[in-house]
């Protein structure tokens, strides 16, 4: 019997994507599995908006050879560092730092964790999951085509007491 509290990884959670066939099957995986974590790595490799702070390409660091589902940092759990390595995120740390950091965070993941986060560094997760589109994550998370929310309806306030 399957564990009832398994959270995937994100790397299962992206795989699974792109071995779905309808662009419909890919939303509502998306879908099921929304949660800020993954909502940020994907905003960070699509939207053009989002600038890393980090050297494009490969990164030098030791894969964490633990058997998977131990000693591993999750990005679920990660995510909430990643704005030390976006433009704008931390102006304070030094970028020796920065990259340290980034390779430290790399060492902790899974490896196929490790290559989400370097595929979405460098804006290429399309490219890694295949079927995995800006118009699959943008319809997704009910974005708009600048990876925001749309604006909330507002409905005019009328004058007078607010209690009748």
């Amino acid at each position: 019997m399957p564990e009832q509290n398994y959270t995937p990884l994100f790397s299962e959670i992206l795989d699974k994507v792109s071995k779905l066939k309808t662009k419909n099957q890919k939303v509502a995986h998306l879908r099921q599995y929304n949660t800020d974590g993954l909502r940020q790595l994907l905003k960070s490799s699509f939207d053009p908006k989002v600038k890393w702070a980090l050297p494009d390409g490969e990164v030098p660091y030791i894969q964490n050879d633990a058997p998977e589902g131990t000693e591993h940092n999750v990005l679920s759990y990660e995510h909430r560092k990643l704005y030390h390595f976006i433009v704008g995120g931390n102006p304070q740390l030094s970028q020796n730092k920065r990259e340290s950091m980034f390779v430290q965070m790399l060492e902790g993941l899974h490896p196929d964790e490790a290559d989400v986060l370097v595929a979405a560094k460098d804006k290429i997760l399309h490219q890694k999951y295949k079927g995995l589109s800006a118009n699959v994550v943008r319809e997704a998370f009910n974005w708009t085509d600048e990876y925001m929310l749309p604006d909330p309806v507002e409905y005019p306030a009328t004058p007078g007491p607010a209690n009748g």
